[in-house]
């Protein structure tokens, strides 16, 4: 599983590249510099989304500096610094750390350079112009309602066993993410409908730094053999796609398996970001669904923005109320997000043209 993604990856790395390189060569007809500052090349959505919106802003007549700050954020601020100096005019920034920003916004600030902040919320700072993103909240709603509904908790089924995983405590969207779902599965709890067999409840015991899966791997091995050693894990609350692919090498190795034969059955195992290993997982039966965020709507979204500002027009927005980043309520728009399992995949992900039918044959 380790080795499709490296080759996903490794293959849209080097397209990302060369689009990267021939905008960045520039034109006598660009229109401006727009600065992209991501998380990190080394997973699959941010290069998909690096790619889509280098070619959306590309289209509109702008110059992309696109930089991957490798999950550093002493990196991720020089490389903003360093978009600043080469005549950005608008930065687009998803943050590592969204609380570690807000010197190098006042810096651009200074400059009159406009921010949007991409997908993950930048704390702490006034000088974030406008975000884009998906319902987070929502998403996970939707994790924590899949899990209710194959439960049949509902209808008054269990008691029966959860383990909680959330995403990096320092990303804003992790806690979005994270209160979603508990807003569906906590009346259960408390039922004791469901029951999280090691106690771990909380952004402070569940979350997983900088969303590494084999972090989280290790904590669900520990988990399992401290706590289900005579008794069925029933259910994972999974908040990422490369989480959640971790999780079931952890449960496989524990003796979990589709079938069940030999073994247990796997228990439902959420996910987010519809990552291509993660749906041919769910083709297979084993991860059970995912969420579905189409970054290429996010792109033309921030682009259109980014086209917005830069000619003088207030940007459309959806919700002016949510998103209070501890200095000012930024005006966002949000997009919303998709719940994709064994039944719709098809439909959702290769009648949209977001994957071709021959990834899965």
């Amino acid at each position: 599983m380790q080795s499709d993604r490296r080759r996903l990856v490794g293959g849209l790395v080097g397209s990302l590249f060369a689009l990267t390189a021939w905008s960045q060569a520039g034109n006598k007809n660009e229109k401006g510099v727009i600065g992209i500052s991501l998380p990190t090349i080394t997973s699959l959505r941010w290069v998909i989304e690096g790619l889509a919106m280098t070619r959306s802003l590309d289209k509109l007549g702008y110059r992309a500096i696109l930089q991957y700050a490798n999950d550093d954020i002493p990196t991720q601020t020089t490389q903003i610094e360093a978009m600043l100096a080469q005549g950005a005019t608008v930065l687009v920034i998803s943050a590592i750390d969204g609380t570690q920003l807000a010197p190098v916004l006042k810096a651009a600030a200074d400059k009159g350079v406009k921010v949007i902040a991409y997908d993950r919320l930048i704390r702490g700072s006034p000088h974030v112009d406008y975000y884009t993103t998906f319902d987070n909240f929502q998403v996970g709603v939707l994790q924590g309602s899949d899990i209710a509904n194959r439960l049949g908790l509902a209808a008054g089924k269990g008691p029966l066993r959860i383990e909680l995983f959330a995403g990096s405590p320092d990303d804003n969207n992790a806690h979005f993410f994270y209160n979603g779902a508990m807003s569906v599965l906590k009346p259960y709890l408390d039922k004791g409908q469901l029951v999280v067999g090691s106690g771990q409840i909380g952004m402070d015991k569940v979350s997983t730094l900088r969303w590494s899966g084999s972090v989280a791997r290790a904590r669900l091995a520990g988990i399992l053999d401290k706590y289900y050693a005579k008794q069925h894990l029933d259910a994972v609350l999974s908040p990422y796609d490369g989480i959640s692919m971790d999780l079931i090498e952890a449960l496989k190795k524990a003796g979990y398996s589709q079938s069940g034969q030999g073994g247990q059955p796997l228990p439902i195992v959420t996910g987010q970001d519809a990552e291509l290993p993660s749906v041919r997982s769910i083709v297979r039966g084993e991860q059970t669904s995912t969420v579905f965020k189409d970054n290429r709507d996010l792109a033309q979204v921030t682009a259109t923005m980014v086209d917005a500002l830069l000619n003088g027009k207030k940007p459309t927005t959806n919700d002016e109320k949510t998103y209070n980043n501890g200095e000012k309520v930024v005006p966002a728009f949000l997009l919303k997000p998709v719940l994709v399992d064994v039944k719709n995949w098809r439909a959702t992900l290769v009648d949209s043209g977001f994957y071709k039918a021959e990834q899965f044959r």
